[in-house]
């Protein structure tokens, strides 16, 4: 089988070129809005929001300025509607007519604000925002350009003082006192009421439909800075009283009032097997606060862990109440792929939507029964359907048309293979662009982060870069990820190195058995956060790869321990011990120890303000490797955290692309 080049191949830049789809949300039966995340002429991201009316096929840009615009909602009575915008420096709300017009902006707090929702009766706003302990929310103020920059300056004559466990994360850098608080606006007369104020992040997660009250998440706990509890409250809004859902033995989040407001339907676990916990569905009586689980025998993860560097923009992912209070919709990760499922209230699971690929988001309309779906393909990055009642499903757009026509594509062959202590392992294989039988192919293995996410059929730019470079690319599900069940995903635990590294080198094995075009003296491998600690091990234990790429990875799990924003748990979890308990136990899975074994072309890439794998972890392989004579390269992405390669700068984006590109090019 040859594979036709009439098409070009993929470049280190079409992610630039490439509408990122997000937010399907129904407005009517016939129309719902979305947004469109591109990169623009000044090489930044923006996003705008559009309607589509579904009678005539129309789609309405209603945002167009050269910043981020999402977050559209329409008020109760079809009015007015809100929309997030960063025009004005922060994330703002904006207030605008439902038939258009000039959009006015509501609030200007210094921080932005996030998570805002209609009442019910369509005259107020209730969203977040961090403030201060003695902040005045009628009079705070957005910050100018010139204010920001004073402060800024300020800030690097000041020392920072630090007395929590908690003080920076790699969303927001280092962290200053203010918290989330829950705020309300009302429209008609023009003032914000402030409705908590302990000292403590308050996240809205949801408003009850007949407006008595809210359910937020929170860890009110004494020992909250060194916690990982979030638990749900309820808080009714006539009187303000707070009243605590959950027994501050686990972490709660998405949850849904039914539409009589007298169920609530909860996502969140225990911590039964740490951060390898499996997600599970909890449903409480508003009136007598009673829980029960629906979730008990489930293998799929509520939710989408699905590992993509495409996926700009956030989505609905469940649940979502049916119409008649009966069924739960949500989204859910099982064997490489996302699905659309149903649950009734006693647990009986269905699947809605299938066909193994990646709905990354959806919206749900209760007169019709019918669904807007966002999908991802491996051959097409993002587009919209309808699922009508009866499972009939229509595309509804087509917005990389012109990408998907003239750039070739490769498409993933599944492969599965039995491990050698008797695991089911599932991956792909892509095979280079302009293939030709016969002929003998570089290779280059794909390792994903968490390591509890999944690799499967979704759309990927890096794994279809690679292969147009002329690679053979295997990406795999080695234990320890999601989509295959609890026991599967706890594998990797206490296990780092071991099994996760069997799984991984069987997989090439198996390739190399199967596949005749793989050429086994140019195998390369590359992998981010886990897959860059699990990229740093394997070239400690194994001289088989003639190239290796790790990005923001761990290279020490000793000194991760203090220094990641997760470090001082993380270690306990997956590892079972921290620093003090064994630090000759976390020195002997750290790839550091065996640096001396490194004989493959190893280039580190890391970003400079990482907190989550900080770029100290690069720079001690690169010195010790480099004082070792080792063939070593280290890439430093100035203003990179750890999502540089989802949602970073577009210009370091390519650069980092460029570079994994020429060190394989000059190693394979």
């Amino acid at each position: 089988m040859s594979a036709s080049t009439e098409k070009r191949p993929v470049t280190t830049t079409d992610f630039q070129n490439i509408k990122v789809l997000s937010e399907p949300e129904f407005i009517s039966k016939n129309k719902y809005s979305y947004v469109i995340t591109s990169v623009n002429e000044d090489k930044d991201y923006e996003s705008q929001i559009y309607v589509h009316n579904l009678k005539d096929d129309s789609h309405k840009q209603w945002t167009t300025d050269n910043h981020r615009n999402h977050t559209f909602r329409v008020s109760p009575n079809k009015d007015k509607s809100f929309f997030l915008s960063s025009r004005s420096g922060a994330s703002q709300i904006w207030l605008i007519a439902v038939d258009g017009g000039e959009a006015k902006q509501i609030t200007t707090f210094p921080n932005g604000v996030s998570s805002p929702v209609w009442a019910n009766d369509g005259k107020s706003i209730i969203f977040c925002s961090f403030l201060e302990k003695d902040d005045d929310i009628a009079s705070l103020k957005e910050l100018s350009n010139e204010e920001k920059k004073a402060k800024q300056k300020e800030a690097q004559t000041k020392p920072l003082i630090i007395d929590r466990l908690k003080y920076k994360s790699d969303a927001r850098g280092f962290h200053d006192q203010s918290t989330v608080q829950i705020i309300q606006y009302d429209i008609n007369a023009d003032k914000f009421y402030q409705f908590t104020t302990q000292e403590a992040d308050h996240h809205l997660v949801d408003l009850a439909p007949n407006g008595e009250h809210l359910v937020f998440a929170a860890n009110f706990e004494e020992d909250a800075d060194a916690s990982l509890v979030s638990d749900l409250y309820l808080l009714e809004l006539q009187s303000k009283e707070i009243t605590k859902l959950t027994d501050s033995k686990g972490s709660y989040h998405d949850a849904k009032f039914s539409r009589d407001s007298k169920k609530i339907i909860a996502c969140g676990h225990e911590f039964e097997y740490a951060g390898a916990t499996l997600t599970k569905l909890f449903l409480y009586d508003v009136e007598s606060k009673e829980r029960k689980l629906l979730s008990g025998d489930w293998s799929i993860q509520p939710g989408d862990t699905m590992v993509a560097d495409m996926r700009l923009g956030s989505s609905e992912t469940g649940p979502v109440w049916s119409h008649d209070n009966a069924s739960i919709y949500f989204l859910g990760t099982d064997a490489g792929a996302v699905n659309l499922y149903e649950t009734d209230l006693e647990g009986n699971l269905k699947t809605r939507y299938s066909d193994d690929n990646h709905v990354f988001g959806f919206s749900y309309h209760p007169e019709t029964d019918s669904f807007i779906l966002g999908i991802s393909k491996p051959k097409d990055p993002c587009n919209f359907y309808k699922l009508d009642a009866d499972n009939t499903l229509k595309q509804l757009t087509d917005v990389n048309k012109a990408f998907i026509h003239e750039a070739a594509l490769s498409e993933p062959e599944e492969i599965s293979y039995t491990s050698s202590d008797g695991l089911e392992i599932q991956g792909w294989l892509l095979r280079p662009y302009g293939f030709q039988e016969g002929k003998k192919y570089p290779f280059v293995l794909e390792v994903h982060g968490g390591p509890h996410a999944m690799y499967g059929q979704t759309f990927f730019h890096e794994l279809q870069l690679l292969a147009a470079k002329g690679y053979v690319v295997l990406y795999t599900n080695p234990r320890g990820s999601h989509g295959y069940g609890q026991e599967f995903v706890n594998g990797v635990r206490e296990n780092y190195g071991k099994g996760d590294y069997r799984d991984l080198m069987e997989a090439v094995d198996y390739c190399l058995e199967q596949y005749s075009f793989i050429d086994e003296n140019r195998l390369g491998m590359t992998g981010g956060s886990y897959g860059g600690f699990m990229t740093n091990w394997i070239v400690g234990h194994t001289n088989r790869f003639k190239a290796a790429v790790t990005q923001r990875s761990i290279s020490n799990w000793l000194s991760f321990y203090g220094v990641s924003d997760i470090g001082f748990f993380f270690t306990k979890w997956e590892h079972g011990v921290n620093l003090l308990e064994d630090p000759t136990g976390l020195w002997d899975i750290s790839p550091l120890k065996y640096a001396e074994n490194v004989e493959t072309p190893l280039l580190i890439l890391h970003g400079e303000k990482d907190y989550r794998c900080p770029i100290e972890q690069g720079e001690q392989l690169f010195i010790t490797l480099k004082h070792l004579n080792k063939e070593v390269e280290f890439v430093r992405f100035p203003d990179a955290n750890h999502e540089l390669s989802r949602s970073g700068n577009p210009s370091l984006r390519t650069a980092r692309l460029e570079n994994i590109c020429r060190w394989f090019n000059k190693y394979l």
